[in-house]
């Protein structure tokens, strides 16, 4: 297709021009045109005006031709021809952020789970550019929401996490790391970070491989710790190329998240769908017949 081919953004608009070619036609075929005193007015009255040489007796259909020109011109422009514009080029960040949130019991039973969710929430609010998404797992672990840019969707969805979210019992961490290097490699996302935020329970060998795997792939896990950090916590954070974290440091996890971010673009392989919206242009054009209503001839 060529550069130059042209769409109606609202073409629902052009249902207007038969009515104005029938107004038109009405108009046009009226005795006297538009104005037509030769009923409103005394006949008397309209020979000695005509006599004093004070009304135009040529009926000259040119008014109404450029009334409906520029009704017509203004329809089109409504209609939003546009051009496509497909050199325009996207970009992606391929940075992304994943929260893995733990909802045992022994964590959302804790009195410190709302600073939890409230820590969860400011990292959120940190991620600038970066796409996010929120893993959840107690027994097993489940997607709360995918990678996305929709930041205020996430917050939301953080928001409505509690201990009847995830209906398995039980804490099972490398089940939900496997799946968060699992998204990272879906979302090709090349320098990510993982955000664990926990009490601890179910940490071990497993769950300390999939932290490996996790750095392999290019991204960091770091941890949130609900309590203070123990050994296991640590361990993993390591593993993982991370840092750990306790709930009262929100602004050295904003600043991990952002200031220490690796962002990275990468043009889309698909291009961006931008359309040039030509109408404004064509309102100018309307000016031109409009302006013919105005015209008086000196004598």
């Amino acid at each position: 297709m060529s550069g130059l081919d042209v769409t109606l953004l609202r073409p629902f608009w052009l249902l207007a021009l038969p009515v104005l070619a029938v107004i038109g036609w009405w108009l046009l075929t009226r005795r006297g045109g538009l104005g037509d005193w030769h009923k409103a007015s005394d006949p008397a009255l309209l020979q000695a005006m005509a006599a004093l040489g004070r009304i135009d007796q040529s009926s000259s259909r040119a008014p109404v031709l450029a009334m409906l020109a520029t009704v017509v011109v203004i329809v089109l422009a409504l209609s939003g021809p546009a051009f496509e514009r497909r050199e325009t080029l996207s970009f992606r960040n391929l940075d992304g952020v994943l929260f893995v949130i733990d909802t045992s019991a022994s964590v959302t039973e804790d009195t410190r789970w709302p600073q939890m969710l409230a820590m969860g929430r400011f990292g959120l609010a940190s991620l600038g550019t970066r796409p996010g998404g929120l893993i959840v797992y107690a027994g097993d672990s489940y997607v709360a929401m995918d990678v996305t840019l929709d930041h205020l969707q996430l917050g939301q969805t953080l928001s409505l996490i509690d201990a009847k979210t995830v209906p398995d019992q039980g804490s099972r961490p490398e089940r939900a790391l496997k799946m968060a290097a699992d998204l990272l490699g879906e979302a090709e996302v090349i320098a990510g970070d993982v955000i664990l935020l926990t009490d601890g329970q179910g940490l071990g060998p497993e769950s300390l491989r999939q932290a490996a795997v996790i750095a392999a792939l290019g991204a960091r896990l770091s941890v949130v710790s609900l309590n203070a950090p123990s050994s296991e916590i640590q361990t993993h954070a390591a593993a993982g190329a991370g840092s750990v974290f306790t709930l009262e440091q929100t602004d050295a996890l904003a600043e991990w998240l952002g200031v220490s971010t690796r962002t990275r673009l990468q043009a889309q392989d698909y291009p961006l769908l931008y359309w040039k919206d030509m109408g404004r242009y064509l309102l100018v054009l309307a000016l031109v017949p409009f302006s013919l209503l105005f015209r008086r001839q000196v004598t």
